[in-house]
């Protein structure tokens, strides 16, 4: 059995235990929720942008911004809740 450096002989491949790499499984998912929103907001907004320069609208980046936005509420949710059934 390989070591992981956490002194339980490698248990922690999932990602649900309690040693040095689940620890970093959970930072990465605070990570993913700390970013989700505003990449979410940011690709909409270019998107959006480079929309409404190619049909010369002005409205277009505002709606790619809200769709980033609830993309980026969705991904929340789904990181917050996967985070939470694993405990």
């Amino acid at each position: 059995m390989a070591d992981d450096g956490a002194g339980n002989g490698g248990n922690d491949a999932g990602g649900g235990g309690k040693g040095a790499l689940g620890e970093l499984v959970k930072a990465e998912s605070m990570i993913q929720l700390a970013i989700a929103l505003p990449a979410g907001c940011l690709i909409g907004w270019l998107g959006g942008s480079w929309l409404d320069r190619h049909f010369h609208q002005g409205w277009i980046a505002i709606v790619g911004i809200l769709i980033g936005a609830a993309a980026g509420f969705v991904q929340i949710f789904r990181t917050a809740s996967r985070y939470i059934k694993r405990g």
